[in-house]
């Protein structure tokens, strides 16, 4: 299902309340009638929000500066949602109006192709209104990103259009199989935009050549579809059931247009009434040619070999002529022989090892035999760079030197170093430097700033490390603090300060205001020293003097004083009035007298309770405040030890006539406290407070826990907001989203009081995100950060069919089965748990969990009563217990031994001298039973035969067989008074000797006649045949006359006339010749014409006879899934017709069944046999002198399910059959 776009959620990406939101968009709903059944609503979607399955409903939504029109679903209790899509029961049913794609302009549409072809998948972007390149992914399901898989079988391509400026992404998918189909997905991100679709790709068989009749499946039945030239299946399928009579002979059309040239192809459509020629035509694209066999390859090289930097590949041919030259090149370079390349012969193979691969090994490699080549690729897999160990934490002062360390698991890896997420620059001008040694890899900082504070962390290819630097100023020492002067009018004023570090400037200030150089104020700083000189001082140079270095909230404060000469009237009624005059360097003076009144703050005008003002933070604030005095009062404002200035951009102090003001353009949260007011003149100081609050929306919240997680819910925690915007918190919104989708979706439109919610109606096995908003009298605060990503996880179901296996005095082994839900956390394990009848203390059989569905509980007290319970264990935790229904005794009981012969020791066991012998007999007792041998009732020395027994089985072993090892060994299991034997009949055989003695009996016209004797040692194999072989005594150069004949006695026939012959013969067993060979000792002289030889009149001998078989069927069992073979032979002349029946039926043109007949073996091979293939199998043999036929029980293990049958597609009359054979084969047990 396409992931949601962008437009549909709010602009800025989160939702909004009625509390100081903007205003609701106009929303307009066209609703068609509601279906008579509602349909269930369906999961979330990637987006959260949930659907109905009814009828599309039409839902436009006019936005600010955009509108959009989005499909929507409806919900029963008249909530709408923007839902992304119908529910899969409406996929087939019309939308009203599609959504409306932000990025993609043409999305992949789904397709089908054919086993082995290739489809190409195009999407497009246009990039009139972007930046950059959007960032497009390509995914296989829900997860599989395709990106890893690029390589033979998939391609991604990119292209951009500058005249259309569009960008084009393709994926290519060649040679495609059956497991390539499924729903795929394209993701396109850019910026905070972000477009999706899905597709599927459905994969087809190609048809195989088959002898039908194509033309009336490629006769159009409507020009113009789609499907149009695509066989119609349901024609041939009714062809192949209803076949009409064909006046003409048949035709193979596929044959006629393979061998006709291309422009014969419509002569030839139009020929066979095929008016579909170009459907034809691309139907013969896509039957796969047949290979040519190669010559010189008896097996080429793979398509592909992979192996890890560093390893050693091994590609390895095999020829069919072995002395053919070979040449190996790379990348179409011959390759020498080296230390890296080394060649090896074996046999007819012919093996190129490369060692220490390494990425430049990565290449096309191959291989020319003659006028043939094969070719391959080696992809040479480069190991993940492991973090060896961490970066760690620095903390340090402004000039300082930082050295950050590093080790990862290869030398000369690559890595990249970051700070703060972007990379550092490392250029010839940067502050930073890059060293690395060996593993070892170093970012030097020589001269730190506190600009350098960050964290910084080093990406390899196997992962990432960080740490945080702290850089701080060093600490303020102040030497010489700033020290209250008084100075007379017109002298010069110096004012001095030492202070470290040295290299720190700063900055004057007079009364909080900022003292600029000139040509009269003159500010030096030398080291640590730092002056202010003024040359001659006036009235207006007193006041209060502040040096504050830069960067430290630590200032040094002093007063100046500036005298002149006072005189005091009194007049008559005794009132003292002061006042000042100044003498001047001239002929006159000037006389000088100000009246005096102490300053006074009027903060009563300002009507606020206890002098507290409230504002909302965003907001302006201008406080004007009526003030008095005589002279006009100097007048300061300061928040803490912070003068404000009237300078300042957005608080500063205003002081006009009577009055004073403060004003703050934008208030802050941190405008909060408590601002005083400071007036002074000659006759006095007076102060005033006031205390300003700002209120805000709320911090966000610390990021939310997710501490228990179910199968479709979640329980969260999160602490409140450390500032509450100075107002209490109301309670709290909560949303989520799954994690690889942007949209989030509000889980409660009522506050939440407390900080526990538990979110529900989540899909098993997703990862989900969730965040919490912070809501006070103000308005919704700033979403916090979003939890850890978790997955809805539910328990398994509880372990099925437990019951005991097997009791000893001290154990007791259960098995059981799988739990039959397990769900999208998996099976981590079991555990086992018992506890004695009687009580409940439940003891833990296993400390690790086991994988295996059978268990043995050790260490258990014999006699006592147990009961057992299994639970198994997923990463959401234990499953309710499997117990068994009954105690158990702890006692073990005694099973009469049975030995077990496997079928090919039930005959007699034939090895030649020398090979080895290794035979498993396998048998059951409890407890174990005793084993004895004896061969030919004498017990087996064990320096010659080893003999190793164990719990199930025994093993005889002779590592280098001699004929003296022959003879019937006795194998006896016995349990107490029980007893078991069984025999086997072991043949060690080697080649036979010579024949004792050969004659000539008889010479006449070419022709002698040979007799010999059976050879006495006959290699402890039946003789098989003689080989004779004949010599002129003049060369004495041996011939072979004949071979693996059977008689003692020949007739050599068309000797030479004139010739002297000498013969020889060696005997034959199945091991071979004798190595010896018997030889005339007379020659046989082969005399001219004129002899006469008397022959003998033979009657023929009839060898007819009627069917016989020699070797029966045997009943078989059979695992479900594993092809089985069916095995007899028989015997007659002429050579019979033989059928296999199966319940009586005989089995034809079944593809299941192949059936095989040489010299006289017949065999019935069932390929992945299932429960009904088991039944009674017949063999019948029959020619003109009479038949026979034998029968043997075959019956299938394991299997199929009734339900798993029908899923698998198999025909309801074949379970029929096979349900009522198996009550059948049940009945006659």
């Amino acid at each position: 299902m396409p992931e949601p776009t962008k437009k549909d959620e709010m602009p800025n990406g989160q939702p909004e309340d009625s509390n100081g939101a903007p205003p609701l968009p106009e929303i307009c709903l066209e609703v068609s009638p509601p279906p008579d059944d509602d349909a269930t609503a369906t999961s979330s979607s990637p987006t959260g929000q949930t659907e109905d399955a009814s009828t599309p409903k039409k839902l436009s939504i006019e936005l600010p500066n955009d509108s959009v029109s989005v499909p929507a679903m409806g919900r029963k209790d008249s909530v709408w949602s923007l839902g992304e899509g119908q529910p899969p029961e409406d996929l087939d049913k019309p939308i009203d109006t599609p959504p409306l794609s932000i990025l993609l302009i043409e999305k992949p549409q789904s397709a089908t192709v054919a086993v082995g072809g290739d489809i190409t998948f195009i999407a497009k972007v246009e990039a009139k209104d972007l930046l950059r390149k959007p960032t497009i992914k390509w995914f296989k399901g829900k997860w599989m990103d395709l990106a890893s898989k690029t390589g033979k079988h998939l391609q991604l391509k990119e292209t951009f259009e500058r005249q259309t400026k569009v960008h084009t992404f393709e994926m290519h998918i060649i040679k495609a199989k059956e497991n390539y189909a499924g729903n795929y997905r394209c993701e396109v991100t850019y910026k905070d935009k972000f477009d999706s679709c899905s597709f599927d790709l459905e994969v087809k068989e190609a048809g195989g050549s088959q002898n039908i009749d194509i033309r009336s499946a490629f006769k159009r039945s409507s020009e113009g579809q789609e499907d149009a030239g695509e066989l119609d299946f349901s024609a041939l399928l009714k062809h192949r059931e209803h076949k009409q009579q064909d006046d003409g002979p048949d035709v193979d059309v596929w044959e006629i247009l393979k061998k006709a040239r291309p422009d014969e192809y419509e002569k030839i459509a139009f020929m066979y009434g095929i008016t579909d020629l170009r459907g034809l035509l691309r139907r013969m694209k896509k039957i796969p040619k047949e290979e040519k066999k190669s010559e010189a390859f008896a097996k080429k090289l793979d398509p592909a070999y992979q192996v890890d930097k560093g390893g050693k590949i091994r590609l390895v041919v095999d020829l069919a002529d072995p002395t053919v030259d070979l040449k190996w090149y790379k990348n179409g370079q011959e390759i020498r022989p080296s230390p890296k390349y080394i060649f090896e012969h074996k046999g007819t193979q012919r093996i190129m090892v490369i060692n220490n691969c390494s990425l430049n090994d990565d290449a096309a490699y191959s291989v020319a035999a003659g006028d043939e080549k094969c070719t391959t690729e080696l992809f040479v897999k480069e190991l993940p760079v492991k973090i060896v160990k961490n970066l760690e934490a620095v903390k340090t002062t402004v000039n300082e030197r930082i050295e950050l360390e590093c080790e990862v698991s290869e030398e000369g890896a690559p890595v990249k170093w970051m700070k703060n997420g972007v990379e550092v620059p490392t250029g010839v001008r940067s502050r930073y430097r890059v060293k690395s040694d060996g593993a070892k890899h170093y970012l030097v900082i020589d001269d730190a700033s506190r600009d350098d504070t960050g964290t910084y962390s080093l990406m390899a290819s196997g992962g990432t490390t960080e740490a945080h630097v702290q850089v701080d100023l060093k600490p303020l020492k102040v030497h010489q603090d700033l020290q209250d002067v008084t100075v007379l009018l017109g002298q010069p004023i110096k004012l001095h300060c030492e202070i470290s570090p040295g290299n720190v400037p700063g900055r004057w200030y007079r009364n909080g205001q900022l003292i600029q150089p000139n040509d009269r104020i003159n500010i030096l700083h030398r080291n640590r020293n730092h002056r202010l000189e003024i040359e001659t001082s006036s009235l207006h140079d007193a006041g209060d003097y502040t040096f504050v270095p830069e960067g430290y909230s630590q200032s040094l404060s002093a007063k100046l004083h500036i005298i002149g000469i006072q005189a005091v009237c009194e007049k008559k009624n005794k009132k003292k009035t002061r006042f000042f005059f100044f003498l001047i360097s001239i002929p006159n003076f000037l006389f000088m007298v100000y009246s005096t009144d102490p300053p006074r703050v009027h903060l009563e005008s300002l009507n606020f309770p206890d002098n507290t003002v409230t504002i909302v933070a965003g907001n302006k604030l201008r406080l004007e405040i009526p003030i008095s005095g005589e002279p006009a009062p100097r007048v300061v404002w300061m928040k803490g030890e912070r003068v404000i200035l009237e300078s300042g951009n957005r608080v500063r102090a205003e002081t006009y006539g009577d009055q004073t003001s403060l004003t703050i353009d934008v208030t802050e949260r941190e405008d909060t406290g408590n601002y005083k007011i400071v007036l002074q003149n000659e006759a006095g100081e007076a102060t005033a407070s006031i205390k300003i609050k700002v209120v805000d929306i709320p911090d966000p919240p610390e990021a939310p826990l997710v501490p228990v997680v179910g199968g479709d819910w979640c329980s969260m925690t999160w602490e409140p907001p450390k500032y509450d915007g100075g107002s209490p918190i109301l309670g709290y919104f909560i949303e989520r989203k799954k994690k690889q989708s942007s949209r989030w979706m509000r889980l409660n439109f009522d506050l939440i009081k407390e900080t526990l919610f538990e979110p529900k109606k989540m899909i098993e096995g997703v990862p989900y995100e969730v965040r919490v908003f912070a809501v006070n009298a103000i308005g919704v605060s700033k979403p916090s950060e979003p939890s850890k990503a978790f997955t809805p996880l539910a328990v398994t179901s509880e372990p099925t069919m437990l019951v005991v296996d097997d009791v000893t005095d001290t154990t007791v082994t259960v098995k059981w089965r799988p739990p039959e839900t397990i769900g999208a956390a998996g099976l981590d394990g079991y555990l086992i748990e018992y506890c004695v009848e009687g009580t409940n203390d439940w003891v833990v059989s296993n400390k690790e969990m086991t994988e295996k569905t059978r268990y043995t509980i050790p260490g258990l007290t014999p006699g006592c009563k147990i009961l057992v319970r299994v639970k198994a264990v997923n990463a959401a935790g234990e499953s309710a217990p499997r117990t068994l229904q009954h105690s158990v005794l702890v006692k073990e009981v005694i099973e009469p031994p049975k030995i077990r012969v496997p079928r090919h020791l039930k005959q007699t066991y034939t090895r030649r001298v020398g090979e080895t012998v290794n035979l498993v007999v396998p048998f059951m007792g409890k407890p174990r039973p005793k084993v004895t041998w004896l061969k030919e009732g004498q017990p087996i020395e064990q320096s010659h035969v080893n003999i190793r027994n164990t719990d199930c089985d025994s093993i005889i072993f002779i590592r280098k067989a001699e004929r003296s090892h022959s003879g019937k060994y006795e194998m006896t299991v016995q349990v107490e008074n029980h007893m078991d034997t069984a025999v086997i009949d072991i043949q060690i055989v080697d080649l036979p000797g010579p024949p004792q003695s050969v004659t000539i009996e008889d010479v006449w016209g070419g022709n002698v006649a040979l007799a010999w004797t059976p050879p006495k040692d006959n290699g402890n194999a039946p003789i098989t045949g003689y080989t004779i072989q004949k010599a002129d005594k003049k060369t004495m150069e041996w011939y072979t006359c004949i071979e693996h004949y059977h008689r003692n006695c020949i007739t050599i026939t068309e000797l030479v006339v004139g010739n002297e012959y000498f013969f020889r013969i060696f005997a034959e067993n199945m091991c071979g010749l004798s190595e010896s060979v018997t030889q005339t000792k007379k020659s046989a002289l082969i005399m001219k014409e004129g002899l006469q030889v008397k022959t003998h009149e033979f009657e023929d001998h009839d060898f007819k006879e009627a069917p016989k078989f020699t070797q029966p069927l045997i009943n078989t069992f059979a695992i479900a899934g594993y092809n089985t073979t069916l095995n007899c032979s028989v015997r007659a002349n002429p050579r019979p017709k033989v059928i296999w029946m199966k319940n009586k039926i005989a089995i034809s043109d079944d593809p299941r069944y192949r059936m095989f007949s040489n010299q006289g073996v017949c065999t019935l091979e069932i390929r992945k046999p299932s429960p009904y293939d088991g039944g009674m199998y017949t063999c019948k043999a029959f020619n003109d002198l009479g038949e026979a036929q034998v029968d043997c029980k075959l019956e299938v293990k394991g299997g199929f399910t009734f339900y798993e049958l029908m899923q698998r597609g198999v025909p309801l009359h074949l379970i029929d059959q096979f349900m009522n054979e198996t009550k059948i084969m049940e009945q006659e047990k």
